[in-house]
């Protein structure tokens, strides 16, 4: 890859990672909503966490899809139109008066166009610009997730503290409206750019595929532990995420500063997920994936041990074990996914192994707010939360062996 042409293979690594952390900084303000929706509407726990679960669901449902789309209407487009819905979104969301118009507008309308401007989009064009620092270039990308996650809490929490939450959508919707385009144009020659080449120069597009299909793929045990992982570790994560400053709020803690403090251990997420990616390349995935699974452990564990707001140091503990590994093992299952099922319906296959992700985030956000609805407290989402990431970890590590 000539000079000019890496330079501007890493611009369109930078262009994905600020238009992902746009959309997912969007998305997860929800945990932030998720109070406002409770004091103004009286919705239980459970009816206010919906909109959210079902938004999981949606997206791990259509990731067949949105690959489908890319591959016909290039990542500009794809751009273009998921800034287009989440500005829908918002407006409407302004608007709502009722459970079923955020379950639709946020669930559906925003998760879809959120999904438009997400990994499934960018990786295939990531992966077709680099060969040797492939893994990288995806773990940036992934990194933006945790970004986007970090910046959404403390701006929504100030936003909602000053306009109320209708005004804060209006603000946000007004920001993405104006953001669309400009967003769009990053990716206006990315289709155009050359491909990286390997050290023997043929294009990474044409390595030999292996002739893996999705049917062939789902008849090894190796494609269903895929799935179980992808479920198991979305199950371990939103039991905990979405109801964070909801479970500090409620012990006493300020919500501007429980805000602040879980935005900070979120921040954590983009140099965790960059090492956890690298680090997989050289101690194997496995090794990598079950360190962000104990680590993630300690952080759900932590949160077990807050009993009063006088305990910010179990706050910090708890926001930065759980932060740092948030969308940690993320590239450690796409690569092992690509190390198992390479070839020309990888995108296919691991479309449809992401929805394994959706049903995981989706039981997980509603059954935390259930299981506060009935006994009156986060703690059993805890541990359960620690349940799934152990049995993950077991998954992961039954991966091990090669495909016969």
């Amino acid at each position: 890859m000539t000079v000019s042409a890496s330079r501007q293979a890493w611009l369109i690594v930078a262009g994905g990672f600020v238009a992902f952390t746009v959309s997912a900084s969007l998305m997860h303000a929800y945990t932030v909503f998720l109070l406002a929706f409770i004091a103004d509407f009286a919705w239980s726990r459970a009816e206010a966490s919906l909109a959210y679960s079902v938004g999981q669901v949606v997206g791990g449902v259509a990731s067949p899809l949105v690959g489908t789309l890319v591959d016909r209407l290039g990542a500009m487009r794809m751009v273009l139109l998921g800034g287009c819905l989440l500005t829908l979104g918002l407006v409407g969301s302004a608007m709502a008066t009722a459970l079923w118009q955020v379950v639709l507008l946020y669930g559906v309308v925003m998760t879809f166009g959120a999904g438009c401007i997400g990994m499934v989009v960018f990786v295939p064009l990531v992966s077709r610009l680099f060969v040797a620092q492939r893994g990288l270039a995806i773990s940036i990308l992934q990194s933006a997730n945790g970004f986007g996650r970090a910046l959404s809490a403390p701006l929504a929490q100030v936003l909602v503290d000053a306009q109320g939450w209708r005004g804060a959508y209006w603000t946000q919707a007004g920001v993405m409206g104006l953001l669309v385009v400009p967003l769009a144009l990053m990716f206006r020659r990315a289709e155009a750019a050359p491909p990286a080449q390997s050290s023997t120069g043929v294009a990474a597009t044409s390595a030999p595929a292996r002739g893996w299909t999705l049917a062939s793929a789902m008849r090894t045990p190796h494609f269903w532990l895929l799935f179980l992982v992808y479920m198991l570790t979305s199950l371990g994560s939103f039991l905990v995420s979405l109801h964070q400053i909801a479970f500090a709020a409620g012990l006493g803690f300020d919500p501007l500063y429980a805000a602040f403090v879980l935005g900070t251990g979120a921040l954590l997420a983009l140099p965790g997920v960059i090492v956890t990616g690298s680090l997989s390349d050289v101690i194997g995935r496995e090794k990598a994936a079950i360190i962000t699974y104990v680590i993630s452990m300690i952080g759900s564990g932590a949160a077990l041990l807050i009993h009063g707001a006088d305990q910010h140091v179990m706050l910090w503990i708890h926001a930065c074990f759980f932060g740092i590994t948030w969308g940690a093992r993320g590239p450690a299952i796409t690569a092992k996914t690509a190390d198992l099922f390479g070839g020309p319906r990888l995108g296919t296959i691991l479309g449809v192994i992401t929805v394994g992700s959706g049903l995981g985030a989706g039981i997980g956000a509603w059954a935390a707010g259930l299981l506060f609805d009935l006994t009156g407290s986060y703690r059993l989402a805890f541990w359960l939360s620690m349940t799934s990431y152990g049995l993950g970890a077991v998954a992961f590590w039954a991966l091990r062996k090669p495909v016969r």
